[in-house]
């Protein structure tokens, strides 16, 4: 059975500047084993698939894949998805769009550029100081300690490693050993926001993601805890840099929200025969 398909980039303003996604619509006949198989099978960072809510307070109801795995929760995914639910005629009950998914209900709105989508940014899972074997473990990646060192596990289980500016941070090799299962974000700060970058597994070994919504999200979070982050302020995060993108996040705080957003680019829509096994 053909399910409408669509592909997008998303934290960019131009194609090919981004983090593509792949997304399936009216996926309720697909099990979760048909989803993982044709995960792995786009070879993308991420690949959701689009649900009737289980919740009446949601819109839609998104399941989140890796190549290796379900994720209760991703920050492009969230956008690109609530961007093809929008493409594709949806229409949210309220003023902001509610996505469902493993970690609740996240909030979603649009700009004034039909292309610009936020998030609000899930509490943290995870924070705080990590173990001195991790930490040890880190410094080895790294090739020394950084500047700091926490938890911002809110679904992905980011460890974010703050170095000392975001020259650093481009400049930066990291030395993975072999089957190394960090989630490693690391970021520094530059003159007008901050640099990123993201280390997860994938089905070869550690993978570098070109724009990371959850792991921007995290550092926000952390910044926030730390009064680095105040009521009114926002900032820009670019990311993708050292893979020869050009991502670019927003970020802003409102009271005690954090939005967390980017522009979408729609490339690809069709149908796609995913059968119903």
């Amino acid at each position: 059975m053909p399910h409408p398909f669509q592909q997008l980039d998303v934290f960019s303003s131009r194609l090919g500047d981004g983090n593509p996604l792949a997304v399936v619509l009216g996926a309720d006949d697909l099990t979760g084993e048909a989803m993982q198989r044709f995960a792995a099978w786009t070879n993308l960072s991420e690949t959701t698939f689009l649900l009737t809510p289980s919740r009446e307070e949601a819109d839609y109801r998104v399941r989140i894949f890796t190549a290796v795995e379900e994720l209760s929760f991703a920050g492009h995914p969230t956008l690109g998805s609530c961007r093809a639910w929008l493409n594709a005629g949806g229409m949210p009950q309220g003023p902001e769009v509610v996505q469902e998914c493993g970690v609740g209900l996240v909030r979603l709105r649009r700009g004034d550029d039909s292309d610009l989508v936020s998030f609000a940014a899930p509490p943290l899972r995870r924070s705080g100081p990590v173990d001195p074997e991790l930490a040890r473990r880190v410094e080895s990646v790294l090739g020394g300690p950084p500047v700091s060192l926490a938890w911002g596990d809110n679904g992905p289980g980011w460890v974010v490693a703050e170095l000392e500016s975001g020259a650093a941070v481009r400049e930066l090799v990291p030395v993975f050993t072999a089957g190394e299962p960090i989630e490693l974000g690391v970021f520094g700060r530059d003159e007008q926001g901050y640099e990123v970058r993201a280390f997860f597994r994938g089905p070869t070994g550690q993978c570098e993601d070109p724009v990371t919504g959850s792991l921007n999200a995290a550092i926000a979070t952390i910044l926030a805890a730390r009064g680095e982050l105040l009521p009114g302020q926002r900032y820009t995060a670019t990311q993708g840099t050292a893979l020869g993108r050009r991502g670019q996040v927003e970020v802003v705080r409102e009271d005690d929200t954090l939005w967390v957003g980017g522009r979408v680019v729609s490339a690809i829509s069709g149908q796609v025969d995913l059968g119903s096994r």
